[in-house]
């Protein structure tokens, strides 16, 4: 009988014709020691993660399964310790008899199922997930489940946590402070945040228990519920390590922390505030390991890309940036000052707080308690002799006058205002007192910008308009033939959308805009003007983009933008 042939997963990849036979020699030469080639392929960049597994579904015939839609038994994870499937890379998902079924991305790694079946004494049955699928699912389930057996927490499918759980809290763990269940539960919420890449963790209480939820593209998911009874000991923990006063409840209180997770530097800053079931904590995470510098990384095109380069090459004048909170607005200013800082200009920030530290840029932190405000701040640098000026936000008259001054006074000053439109920005400006024609004197350009979610490459599909949308796209007279449909895969957490992307709306103040603001003109009447001159509002903006494939209608009509 004839021996059966064994797949190898350079085999199935270059049948899939992903790669070819050169890339795989060549990945083989130089790997790293243990590495398997698939994790090499992926940092050779050859292949994705998600590409990989789907060759293999195809080839195989393996179920492809999205983890976070899987509720997995804490009796499941009991069979694998956490060491052995972080190593291996896969993840134990249930138990029929005596058959145990593994996630995993490469189920041609036969020598991890043996060692599975030799662990579980069971049969292995594999199916396919992608390796970050995998990591979050471990992070998730390993380290919460642990973190809450310490607290006394059994958890148990479909149910939340109830009144019986105040019980089971009595006795308090005999464990060194250091290793602390409290603490370990704050550095497992952390590590999901990172993994999941969630902007802000939400710690919300309820009558007999709460809520932490993580903010993924901009939408709220709960990913626990837990106990009432140990949400103090969780927010004074949180207190400590942002430098807060733990024995202040009925206070809001602001803070800060600065750690390291998985090598990664995150940046969180953190808010509680006193609310009628107890304190409600919300932590706006920033991974620092993100490369987020220079204005290609913004996603303009090409065209919006040279107004904003014009905007601030100019050598003074005031440059904003507006939109509601969360919409991209400090994004956009860290950009402009990587792509202005050089050892020619000096340049100065004022914020609250400093969000990104930048090499060869002076940064200011504001402090109220001392009465150090934006506007004390400026006045303090325009002593500095500076080229540049950065202000994180102007909030109020005397910030407004001062920067006006700066930017007569032949500096560059760059800010963010909070206005729907940029034509609008120019109505804020002179109600908030600064005179029409030194408005018109100082203003530069206006980006106005909103964040939309990204619609998943791995699942979208193209479908003709409805005749609502080709109505839309007529009324902006924007051809369209497809749009995009946002489905939901294991890639995309089943939700049809990975990560976000700006829409911008931009303002280049030219001479004639100018004199309409110095003689008082209307607003829509200097939106005219602007459109004529090939301002995109912010809507025909995100059409474009819809246009373009990049997102869809309905992330567009969700800004409520006419």
């Amino acid at each position: 009988m004839a021996k059966k042939t064994v797949k190898r997963l350079g085999d199935v990849l270059v049948e899939q014709n992903l790669v070819n036979e050169e890339q795989i020699n060549e990945v083989l030469r130089r790997r790293e020691r243990g590495e398997k080639i698939g994790e090499a392929l992926i940092r050779f960049g050859y292949v994705t993660d998600s590409q990989i597994v789907d060759a293999l579904s195809d080839t195989l015939g393996i179920k492809r399964v999205n983890l976070g839609l899987i509720y997995i038994d804490d009796a499941v994870l009991k069979l694998l310790d956490e060491t052995f499937v972080t190593t291996a890379k896969i993840m134990p998902i249930n138990i029929s008899g005596r058959r145990i079924v593994i996630a995993t991305n490469d189920p041609l790694d036969f020598p991890t199922i043996e060692n599975v079946r030799l662990k579980t004494g069971m049969n292995v049955e594999t199916i396919l997930a992608t390796k970050s699928d995998i990591e979050t699912a471990i992070a998730r389930y390993y380290g919460f489940t642990k973190t809450l057996e310490s607290l006394g927490i059994q958890v148990e499918a479909e149910k939340k946590a109830t009144e019986k759980y105040y019980d089971e809290m009595t006795k308090e763990p005999e464990q060194d402070a250091t290793e602390s269940p409290i603490i370990r539960l704050v550095n497992q919420i952390l590590l999901t945040a990172v993994k999941t890449e969630a902007s802000d963790i939400h710690i919300d209480p309820t009558d007999i228990e709460f809520h932490i939820r993580y903010r993924i593209d901009g939408v709220l998911n709960t990913e626990k519920s837990l106990p009432k009874v140990i949400l103090p000991k969780l927010i004074s923990r949180i207190k400590v390590m942002s430098h807060m006063d733990i024995t202040e409840s009925r206070m809001p209180q602001d803070g800060r922390i600065k750690t390291v997770i998985e090598g990664r530097p995150i940046d969180l800053r953190i808010s509680t505030l006193p609310t009628v079931r107890g304190e409600k904590a919300v932590m706006r995470v920033l991974d620092l390991s993100r490369d987020s510098k220079g204005i290609e990384r913004l996603g303009l095109t090409e065209q919006e890309q040279k107004t904003f380069l014009r905007m601030i090459s100019r050598p003074n004048g005031i440059v904003l940036v507006s939109g509601p909170t969360g919409s991209g607005k400090t994004t956009s200013l860290y950009a402009c000052l990587d792509q202005l800082n050089n050892p020619e200009v000096n340049i100065i920030t004022v914020e609250d707080p400093v969000e990104i530290e930048l090499e060869g840029v002076n940064q200011v932190n504001v402090n109220p308690d001392i009465d150090f405000t934006f506007a004390n701040a400026l006045r303090s640098i325009l002593r500095q002799d500076p080229n540049i000026i950065m202000i994180g936000e102007i909030r109020d008259i005397d910030t407004a006058q001062i920067s006006v001054k700066a930017a007569l006074t032949g500096h560059l000053v760059l800010s963010t205002i909070h206005t729907n439109s940029a034509v609008k920005t120019i109505g804020r400006l002179i109600d908030m007192g600064i005179d029409p024609f030194l408005v018109a004197s100082s203003l530069s350009g206006i980006v106005a910008q909103r964040l939309v979610r990204r619609v998943c490459n791995v699942c979208a599909r193209s479908e003709s308009p409805t005749a609502n949308e080709q109505e839309i796209f007529d009324r902006y007279n924007i051809e369209i033939k497809k749009v995009r449909r946002a489905v939901g895969c294991s890639s995309c957490n089943n939700k049809g959308y990975k990560g976000r992307v700006a829409v911008f709306e931009m303002l280049d103040v030219n001479d004639k805009i100018v004199r309409m603001i110095a003689n008082h003109e209307k607003e829509y009447e200097i939106l005219e003007q602007a459109q004529k001159d090939g301002t995109k509002l912010l809507v025909e903006a995100g059409l474009e983009k819809v246009k373009n494939g990049i997102t869809t209608v309905e992330e567009i009509l969700k800004l409520g933008l006419d």
